[in-house]
């Protein structure tokens, strides 16, 4: 099969996976929903850096796991996110975007808002709902960054190219 843009992201421990994943499932319209929770660091690298890509994240997982917290809703407008905050993993991410500068696509080189899309492509006023729902029991709390991934986007569901896990 051709090459085709790459796609990066962290993974989530499994505890953590399976918390975002069950938001996802329940709150993203199933129509739509062609993917598990997922937090995207890059969404259109090229295929040409493969190679240096999968050097370089197997250099940033011999590191340790960085921290993180879901700290809070976001309002996507049309959609509801968790908030993902890791000084360490925005770090990691500064260091790929700046070896990658030239060629990342201004989404990627606009500055990161980390997040785990659970809800997608409703209603503004359906958005908020969910958002004033969500409200009254989250509580921000700790999430185990486990690994990074690259993936293959072929227009639908990702397509797993390898796999990091964390030290």
């Amino acid at each position: 099969m051709s090459p085709a843009p790459i796609i990066v992201s962290a993974l989530f421990g499994p505890d953590d996976f399976a918390w975002l994943n069950a938001l996802r499932r329940a709150h993203f319209p199933a129509e739509r929903n062609q993917l598990d929770a997922h937090l995207t660091l890059f969404h259109h690298l090229p295929p040409s850096i493969e190679p240096e890509l999968k050097q370089r994240l197997g250099a940033l997982t011999r590191r340790r796991a960085p921290p993180a917290m879901a700290d809070g809703l976001l309002n996507l407008g049309r959609g509801t996110a968790i908030r993902i905050q890791s000084r360490e993993l925005a770090l990691q991410r500064e260091e790929l975007a700046q070896a990658f500068a030239d060629l990342l696509i201004p989404q990627d080189a606009a500055p990161w808002r980390p997040h785990v899309t659970i809800q997608n492509k409703v209603s503004p006023a359906e958005a908020r709902a969910l958002q004033e729902q969500l409200g009254h029991d989250f509580r921000p709390r700790p999430v185990q960054i486990a690994g990074l991934a690259m993936w293959w986007y072929r227009g639908g569901p990702w397509e797993l190219l390898a796999r990091y896990q964390f030290r």
